[in-house]
């Protein structure tokens, strides 16, 4: 016996899967695409610091600890 499944109805499933997933685990998603999002804003960061002047460490913690 073979199954057989056609590719809309694959695609169908699997959409409705990934949404049933998204659904019960928003927590866990969320987690996800946050980590994502920070680690394309640290790289973007990281870059456009190789272009800029350089700072001693004791100026960054005066600009930190000012904010704070």
């Amino acid at each position: 016996m073979q199954l057989s499944i056609d590719e809309k109805k694959l695609k169908m499933l699997l959409k409705e899967t990934f949404i049933e997933v998204i659904e019960q685990k928003k927590d866990l998603f969320y987690d996800i695409v946050a980590e994502a999002i920070e680690d394309i804003a640290i790289t973007k960061a990281i870059k456009e610091g190789e272009s800029t002047e350089s700072v001693s460490r004791e100026e960054v913690f005066k600009i930190i600890e000012g904010r704070l």
